[in-house]
């Protein structure tokens, strides 16, 4: 029998500084630490915000930009870009990497075409149900495409390279992957758990509260709510639901989120691809209003994805109205079985071991079977 072989070189982690790409690229950097894999980190300076597993490594920066605005904008972020590939050139010839994984983000490119310049094994991971522009940009030299979605737009059908993994979350959210849900019984208290981000906070602000007061009154009765509100807003909010006799707890962020995710009977919120998967992974029904001016529109394409498969039901921004998710809210809450199917496809839908099959794909890329102990067999 061959003598087992470590993996030759660091694996190298290229993403953006944004939370969206940050969290799939910790989430398999604990991965692989956990497997005794070494690996490094490429990003912009927005990567000193990186925390938990990331945080005690050394990180590469590079420069970077995104070529949006005007022209003058975009020429100057095409120029940073350059400067950003030599970065990377350079920073990939001192780490001596086996792999490079892109999570997307502008400042994964460099790095990316920088591996492929190298001849190096890459693969990329995409988090939403489209695969983002900086991804696009680089598919061509990418051994691997991980995808989040069964279906995932700019991945053509039948692209060998494509492999679903799903998108990694936080351990916080892998532990309560085994709460049972239990829909509301007749008469009982329903638990509704608000959230819409930083962009979506204030539509929702004005629109639950007053969707909420326009129900009937046994039905408002029954409800507890849990809002994520921007700090400009609470008074108003709270105002609202005092009208009402609501039982409402108001706050502009809530570090225990995913508990409160999982003591809901049904969540409101966004589409981001966190959010999708974070919902899936937990396995809760939800009610969700994709954010309209996403990049090329990924959330509305998230959204979609999960109401296909029957765990939620998706509000256009344009209708999300407090008629319209009023008539919602009372249709779900009269029919609890709803609810416990809505639940039951989500929790379907869940990848909790997203970033374990990220790992397996560097193993399978590299042609090394990354055991545990981050030896190949």
């Amino acid at each position: 029998m061959a003598e087992p072989r470590l993996l030759p070189g660091p694996v190298v982690l290229a993403t953006g500084g944004t939370g969206g790409h940050v969290f799939p690229a910790e989430a398999l950097a604990g991965e692989l630490e956990a497997r005794g894999v070494p690996f490094a980190l490429v990003t912009d300076s927005r990567g000193k915000q990186w925390q938990g597993a990331l945080a005690h490594r050394p990180i590469h920066y590079i420069h970077s930009a995104s070529p949006t605005g005007s022209l003058g904008r975009r020429l100057m972020a095409l120029l940073s870009l350059g400067f950003g590939l030599f970065d990377a050139w350079w920073a990939l010839g001192r780490i001596g990497p086996s792999a490079v994984v892109g999570f997307g983000g502008y400042a994964s490119v460099p790095t990316m075409i920088a591996a492929r310049l190298r001849r190096l094994p890459s693969m990329l991971h995409e988090q939403n149900a489209v695969l983002g522009k900086a991804n696009r940009l680089v598919q061509g030299g990418a051994a691997r495409i991980a995808t989040s979605f069964t279906r995932t737009r700019h991945v053509a059908e039948g692209d060998r390279r494509a492999r679903l993994v799903g998108n990694p979350v936080r351990e916080t959210v892998r532990a309560l992957r085994h709460s049972p849900y239990r829909a509301p019984g007749e008469g009982r208290v329903v638990d509704l758990v608000v959230f819409g981000g930083s962009q979506g906070a204030a539509s929702f602000s004005q629109v639950v509260p007053e969707a909420v007061l326009s129900l009937p009154a046994p039905l408002r009765a029954r409800l507890r709510l849990v809002q994520q509100c921007r700090r400009e807003d609470l008074d108003q909010a709270r105002q609202r639901y005092a009208r009402a006799g609501i039982v409402v707890e108001l706050a502009p962020f809530f570090a225990d989120l995913p508990q409160r995710i999982a003591a809901a009977h049904l969540v409101i919120g966004r589409a981001g691809a966190s959010t999708v998967a974070e919902l899936a992974a937990i396995g809760r029904p939800s009610i969700l209003v994709p954010y309209p001016y996403a990049a090329d529109d990924h959330q509305t394409a998230n959204a979609r994805a999960f109401e296909a498969a029957g765990a939620c039901i998706v509000i256009p921004h344009a209708a999300f109205t407090p008629t319209t998710l009023a008539g919602h809210l009372a249709a779900l809450v009269e029919a609890p079985q709803r609810l416990a199917a809505m639940a039951a496809a989500a929790h379907a839908a869940g990848r909790p071991d997203a970033a374990a099959r990220l790992a397996d794909l560097v193993g399978e890329m590299t042609g090394l079977a990354l055991s545990p102990s981050g030896v190949a067999a």
